[in-house]
C-alpha cells in the first residue's frame, strides 16, 4: 500500500448488463480518474449475474474514493475502511 493511503471496501449496484462492456479502454479512463482524485483500485469482484461489485481501493480517505466513483459516474451502496487483513494460515 502507499504511503499514507488507506484501503477501503465500495460495494456497487449495476443494472443488468452494465458491466458485459467494460473493456480495457474504459479501465484505462477509470485509473486515470481515479489517479486524479487520489484514488486506486486493487482489485473487484463480482457476483454471479455481475450486478454487485466489491471493489477494493486505496484512497487517501473516504473522501478521494467518492471523489473518483462520482467522476468515473459509478455508484457506491457503501464504502468501509479495511485496514486489518486477516489470513487463512
Amino acid at each position: 500500500m502507499g504511503e499514507g493511503m488507506r484501503r477501503f471496501m465500495i460495494v456497487r449496484t449495476f443494472p443488468p448488463g452494465a458491466l458485459d462492456n467494460v473493456d480495457s479502454a474504459t479501465k484505462r479512463k477509470v485509473n486515470t480518474t481515479n489517479e486524479a482524485n487520489g484514488a486506486r483500485w486493487i482489485r473487484s469482484y463480482a457476483n454471479a449475474d455481475r450486478t454487485r461489485t466489491f471493489c477494493v481501493y486505496e484512497g487517501i480517505d473516504e473522501g478521494s474514493v467518492r471523489r473518483a466513483a462520482a467522476a468515473n459516474g459509478l455508484p457506491i451502496d457503501t464504502v468501509t475502511e479495511v485496514p486489518v487483513d486477516l489470513l487463512p494460515n
